[in-house]
């Protein structure tokens, strides 16, 4: 037995010379370029078409008939209006109704197309630049939750330029490349997604989320294929959605997923076609990334076409709940902390462990993509050997006890 167990070790420590490089590929099993074999998702998954229509669609009030921002908090929808109102509207989810009106003070509405929020602010941009294309007084609105709570709203200012914005001359109606009306905040800044009605694609800029006077810094683009109208971003689980439309005005979303840090390209970049035709879409907002709720402005163009502003649900699970359900197999361990190696990794029959010795008589456990445990048992030494011929394919979890980061994702072929 004691042999036995040294060749295996041996085999195990070969193994683990020849494994440890990471794999890049497609990782989503959903695209049509899909590798099994890819331990690192280099952003080149390539999808099918692929359409969605919503679950219900309602009609909302004529007073938010230019709803141009869409935000979910405190249980109900929040929204602007892209005029001169300078007022922020509460809705009911399901119905659309307004449930509270809070009045915004010693403000100017000169375009608001967005608003987004952290744990503490609602943020509105007022940045909608397609007049002209020559605004120099870009701004956006970071507002109190609390004070909305006592309907007391407190207000200041986050003023910013395009770095790379030098020439002012008036372009005309819907002629320039600095519009914008998405944006996102993250746990220390605010990425506004550009809506290029030359280019017909994104830029991404970053600015601090804290008052001040800014220029805005760009850090990413991408070839969208059309105008984007809106954001929404779940920075804990790696998932970004835009919204927009074709210059013919179809609809669609663009979801982002399982990207590095802000680096919102990086990852996996699905386009879905969103069944609304002529639907002026302008917002969108989701808490979970599967119950997606956007927004359209009323379009009206007789005598064939006469949308009304709506609310849409969308349920978006047949695209991103297996991502989302397997993120518990994702932890990333911070460097120089690993302390659980896994070898080979995709794994067959059995699986080789190395591991610091302060783990020994840990208990461990295999979780399944629902987080149930398969396998379980106790670590000794500092190395050990799991069966795996008892579970199917898939990803899973090693989990040890009393530590949140001893988590190491693994792969069974």
């Amino acid at each position: 037995m004691k042999i036995h167990l040294t060749v295996i070790s041996v085999l195990c420590f070969l193994i683990s010379a020849q494994t440890r490089a990471q794999i890049c590929g497609c990782t989503d099993s959903l695209a049509i370029n899909y590798n099994p074999a890819a331990t690192l998702n280099d952003g080149s998954c390539i999808y099918n078409s692929a359409s969605i229509a919503p679950l219900s669609s309602v009609t909302l009030p004529g007073v938010v008939s230019e709803t141009s921002g869409l935000a979910a908090w405190n249980g109900c929808l929040w929204t602007h209006n892209d005029n001169s109102d300078t007022r922020l509207y509460a809705l009911d989810t399901a119905s659309g109704a307004i449930i509270d009106t809070v009045q915004l003070n010693n403000v100017v509405n000169t375009d608001w197309e967005e608003i987004s929020q952290d744990g503490d602010y609602l943020y509105i941009g007022d940045f909608g630049n397609n007049l002209n294309g020559n605004r120099t007084d870009l701004k956006i609105l970071r507002i109190s939750k609390s004070s909305i709570l006592t309907n007391d709203p407190i207000i200041d200012t986050i003023n910013f330029a395009y770095s790379d914005q030098l020439d002012f001359t008036p372009a005309g109606a819907n002629n320039t490349d600095f519009d914008c009306e998405a944006m996102v905040v993250s746990a220390d800044s605010i990425y506004l997604f550009t809506k290029q009605w030359i280019s017909k694609g994104t830029m991404v800029y970053s600015l601090p989320k804290i008052p001040g006077t800014y220029s805005a810094y760009p850090v990413s683009s991408f070839d969208i294929g059309g105008l984007i109208t809106g954001a929404t971003y779940l920075e804990n689980k790696k998932v970004a959605m835009l919204c927009g439309y074709s210059t013919l005005l179809q609809p669609f979303t663009w979801l982002l997923y399982d990207f590095s840090g802000h680096r919102f390209f990086s990852g996996n970049k699905r386009k879905i076609s969103v069944s609304l035709p002529f639907h002026q879409t302008e917002a969108i907002t989701t808490c979970d990334g599967l119950n997606v709720y956007m927004t359209n402005e009323a379009f009206s163009q007789p005598p064939v076409i006469n949308n009304p502003q709506q609310l849409h649900i969308f349920d978006f699970s047949a695209y991103l709940s297996q991502y989302l359900n397997n993120l518990i197999m994702n932890l990333e361990i911070p460097a120089g902390e690993e302390e659980v190696f896994l070898y080979p990794n995709p794994a067959a029959g059995f699986v080789c462990l190395r591991f610091d010795d302060s783990l020994s008589d840990k208990k461990f456990s295999l979780l399944n993509s629902t987080g149930s445990a398969v396998l379980f048992g106790t670590l000794k030494g500092n190395s050990a050997i799991i069966d795996l011929t008892s579970i199917r394919s898939g990803i899973y979890l090693l989990k040890i006890e009393e530590s949140n980061r001893r988590a190491v994702k693994l792969i069974r072929r």
